[in-house]
């Protein structure tokens, strides 16, 4: 998977959690304001995989990691409509 695919899906997978944040802020306190978030999303293998070989390099450069797992919910395709009078 090319790195500019991956920004693409972890901005994704930012967008969906922080979605999620706003609507239970209180899941916003489990995350120490000094670590690093990590998004595994457990219906992507192979993201996932790549996500969590970030989040282990992350531990070995001595960075606390909170790693959050979900699944990446489907988008529906919106149907669109022009109504005029």
């Amino acid at each position: 998977m090319s790195n500019e695919k991956i920004i693409k899906k972890n901005l994704d997978l930012f967008n969906e959690f922080m979605k999620y944040a706003f609507e239970h802020p209180e899941i916003l306190d489990k995350i120490p304001p000094e670590a690093e978030l990590v998004i595994l999303p457990t219906n992507d293998p192979e993201h996932c995989t790549i996500n969590r070989k970030m989040a282990t390099a992350l531990i070995k450069k001595g960075k606390k990691v909170v790693v959050v797992r979900f699944k990446i919910p489907k988008t529906t395709k919106p149907k669109i409509e022009l109504i005029t009078s």
